[in-house]
């Protein structure tokens, strides 16, 4: 199974709009996509105005990532409204290996 990990700042006052637009948007993506084994949206005041947000989406494969993100898998996915929101963002994402599962 394959870990895939994003980072974006907002500012925090956006945090819950921004959210229900990621929910709205990327998560439903993501879950939609085959191959996905789940997808999950943390955030986390910095008390300095901003919020970081971190998606984290579970796969099957590599395989199954590239058919959510392309051929180029390392490369962020972003929304049209993204830009309205993200303070400051990754424009690659982490992927892992996940040990352990059960």
């Amino acid at each position: 199974m394959i870990a895939r990990m994003w980072r974006g700042w907002v500012r925090t006052e956006d945090r819950d709009a921004y959210a229900e637009y990621i929910e709205a948007t990327g998560m439903a993506e993501y879950r939609r996509t085959p191959g996905n084994r789940g997808a999950h949206m943390l955030t986390r005041d910095l008390g300095d105005g901003r919020t970081e947000i971190v998606t984290l989406s579970f796969w099957e494969s590599r395989d199954a990532v590239s058919g959510f993100a392309g051929e180029d898998v390392s490369r962020a996915v972003f929304y049209p409204e993204d830009d309205r929101y993200l303070v400051d963002r990754e424009v690659t994402v982490s992927h892992y290996e996940v040990h352990g599962q059960g």
